[in-house]
């Protein structure tokens, strides 16, 4: 089992109160590509893949959730203390009827969370290609925030997130090759 420490991966730190800002980081938190369907992607496909990977998956899958922590910590920060008429401008108005300025399982879009986002093909090769295309639309999902915020202490974060999600991708990249060695010498798969 994991050990939980009761503080975020990393500090995350806003400027000012920006509900727009938290409407596009919502999409890294109940989206497609977002931290919630990447935790659970990885925590279901590990049951399928050869065990030399399974523990990548379980390490990976698990630092998912400590930044879905961050960015429901962004989010809160960001709406804390918006107005109703802010979070309408920004977009979220709905959002602030159902759930006032609770987190809740949606993309940017307001779309609600779906379990289709995660996908298991039962293929170890062809799951952990999803996995790198997965931690690659979400570094560039990060970028695009970075891009659109002009706060520096929030984009710190940001590129905290970013970067850990190249470094999945490597990793993910790393398990290919070993498994394709594995299924080339044995013929399996």
């Amino acid at each position: 089992m994991w050990y939980y420490e009761k503080k975020l991966q990393y500090p995350v730190k806003v400027t000012e109160c920006n509900p727009m800002l938290a409407k596009f980081l919502i999409e890294q938190y109940g989206g497609a590509d977002g931290e919630l369907s990447a935790a659970l992607r990885y925590l279901n496909q590990r049951y399928t893949i050869p065990d030399k990977v399974i523990g990548l998956l379980t390490d990976i899958g698990t630092e998912e959730f400590a930044h879905l922590e961050m960015i429901a910590t962004m989010v809160y920060k960001l709406t804390k203390d918006a107005s109703p008429e802010q979070m309408k401008a920004a977009g979220l108005g709905a959002h602030y009827a159902s759930h006032e300025r609770a987190l809740y399982y949606e993309n940017a879009g307001g779309s609600p969370w779906t379990a289709t986002y995660i996908t298991a093909k039962g293929d170890p090769i062809a799951d952990l290609y999803e996995d790198i295309a997965a931690e690659e639309k979400a570094r560039a999902t990060y970028q695009w925030i970075i891009n659109l915020s002009d706060d520096p202490d929030l984009n710190d974060s940001l590129k905290f997130l970013r970067e850990r999600e190249i470094i999945h991708s490597l990793r993910f990249q790393e398990a290919v090759e070993i498994l394709k060695e594995e299924r080339d010498s044995k013929k399996i798969y």
